[in-house]
């Protein structure tokens, strides 16, 4: 039961840091997991994802109901990645996805760094046919990457969208609309060979839903714009130092 405790207690930590930046917190749900014992494939990843869509769903109603989602561009792109990961998973590209998740990590740290300058694109995606153009672009190459890479996609969505000129809030709110259609997709693979520990997964739900509530609703509605893109830098940079280790790791095997 103590294991239990402890890990809802730094479940309910990340979903409440995460839901700040529109992300799931499936990369470091599902590590967390199988460290404490869990079979990786069956267990895992399928409570992993189910709390990512938890986490990112509660956040994204937080966020809808305050307005700040742009769902114009938050639909193409969720459901082009839905389309289009699948089949960058079927193609078989002649590229280590090492270098794939290399180029994740700089483009993140890189949006890190860009928040923190204050950056400001020169044209902003505002008008209804820029935003759907942005989500059908972004949302076709991210799930063709992700699915060739068999890594979620979720880190990278709020860099492309404060990139393209969304305020910090916006990018969160509409990553998380946009992350948890991705994740209900990927959930859904998992499915049918999953196992669940139901008091591990009901304690794990409870404490996500409310981590992600109390942290979207503090990013909706309390915390100034200041703050906002110090929190978004700080966590980008430490998402990109992840993906950064994981890369030179798989570089670092052998062939």
């Amino acid at each position: 039961m103590s294991k239990i405790l402890l890990i809802v207690a730094v479940f309910f930590g990340i979903a409440f840091v995460f839901s700040m930046l529109g992300m799931g917190g499936s990369q470091l749900y599902i590590p967390i997991l199988y460290w404490f014992g869990m079979n990786f494939k069956h267990e895992a990843i399928p409570l992993g994802l189910f709390l990512n869509i938890l986490t990112s769903g509660s956040a994204a109603y937080t966020y809808y109901k305050s307005g700040l989602v742009k769902v114009r561009l938050a639909l193409p792109f969720a459901l082009t990645m839905v389309v289009f990961a699948p089949i960058g998973a079927f193609l078989d590209f002649k590229v280590n996805v090492a270098y794939v998740i290399l180029v994740f990590a700089l483009f993140t740290i890189a949006s890190a760094v860009l928040v923190v300058s204050g950056y400001k694109p020169k044209k902003k995606v505002e008008s209804k046919k820029a935003e759907i153009i942005l989500g059908v672009t972004a949302g076709s190459v991210l799930g063709l990457v992700v699915g060739f890479a068999g890594r979620g996609g979720g880190a990278m969505v709020v860099p492309i969208l404060i990139i393209s000129g969304l305020e910090p809030k916006n990018a969160a709110a509409t990553s998380s609309f946009i992350v948890t259609i991705a994740a209900i997709s990927g959930l859904l693979g998992h499915l049918p060979k999953a196992h669940f520990n139901i008091p591990l997964t009901i304690g794990c739900a409870l404490a996500v839903i409310v981590g992600s509530q109390v942290g979207s609703r503090l990013m909706a509605e309390k915390m100034k714009p200041k703050a906002v893109k110090y929190v978004f830098a700080a966590v980008l940079f430490a998402v990109g130092v992840i993906l950064l280790r994981d890369a030179i790791t798989l570089l670092q095997k052998p062939h």
